[in-house]
């Protein structure tokens, strides 16, 4: 039986005071956004493409057009701007910075508000870094900071036969038994300053996507922050820097550099929801 007053469980609802709270943060964000030179857009709900970033196909809601082909609701925006910006749009703009405030979903009934970034063309992750600690300094929260290197990950399992699931899974015991010792360093090192201590240790192509980690951890200057050289995101296109704000156990950002269309970039999300929830508890209103 489905009462009245049922919604769906994942389904968002906002009233009041949580929903002028929603509202004042995407005001604000759209407002930092639009002073360092982003522009708006605002995808289709309903999205040929969405395979390209999700890695677990049952996440997608999938429904067909009326040729009988697949269309998927949006369960992630990045793809969808990248494409949309240089497909369909390629003749009508060269902008390179564009945001979204919008919503994605996922199997069965799960709704995200999110407000995201890309920097078309550049891979310049403390541009959009900043971008995003500039929103929380307004907010007056300081979560924690993790900066990790996804292509560790990739070199990981290329050149040492890691598979990518014990990444994924943060698999520490089966990393142990690797019995490389400079494998074991990595899984412990938190701090920035950690990295110097490793030069001369571990392999130059690891020691270089380390160094690229610091380099972003100098160039921001926060103070809560750790690193996490062999965290895997599980997003398709990251590929390169890759960073992600947690507060309480919940992610409030997620976002780095990836390539889409043989194009470089650089992006972030951030999970409203959860800023939301963050806020509350705070007794931000």
């Amino acid at each position: 039986m489905i009462y009245e007053h049922e919604i769906p469980k994942g389904s968002r609802l906002y009233f009041g005071k949580s929903a002028k709270l929603k509202r004042d943060i995407e005001n604000r964000a759209s407002e930092i956004l639009y002073k360092n030179g982003y522009e708006e857009i605002v995808t289709p709900i309903f999205s040929y493409h969405q395979n390209f970033s999700i890695e677990d196909k049952k996440e997608l809601i999938r429904i067909n057009d009326e040729f009988n082909r697949d269309i998927s609701l949006r369960a992630d925006s990045t793809i969808d701007v990248i494409r949309i910006i240089t497909k369909r749009l390629g003749r009508s703009t060269t902008h390179k910075k564009w945001f979204y405030i919008q919503s994605v979903f996922r199997y069965p009934t799960y709704e995200y508000n999110q407000i995201g970034a890309e920097l078309l063309g550049s891979s310049k992750s403390q541009e959009i870094l900043k971008i995003v600690l500039s929103l929380f300094d307004e907010l007056k929260i300081k979560p924690l900071l993790q900066i990790s290197n996804i292509k560790i990950a990739k070199i990981l399992n290329e050149d040492y036969n890691i598979p990518l699931d014990v990444l994924k899974s943060a698999n520490i015991e089966y990393l142990l038994s690797v019995g490389e010792e400079w494998i074991k360093k990595l899984i412990y090192i938190k701090k920035p300053d950690q990295i110097d201590d490793l030069i001369g240790e571990i392999p130059q192509k690891i020691e270089d996507e380390l160094l690229k980690m610091k380099e972003l951890c100098d160039f921001i200057e926060y103070e809560k922050i750790i690193i996490a050289p062999l965290y895997y995101a599980k997003m398709r296109y990251y590929d390169d820097l890759f960073f992600r704000f947690i507060e309480k156990n919940m992610t409030l950002c997620k976002g780095g550099n990836y390539k889409s269309e043989n194009l470089e970039a650089a992006g972030f999300a951030l999970y409203t929801d959860n800023l939301i929830e963050i806020l509350e508890d705070k007794g931000i209103k």
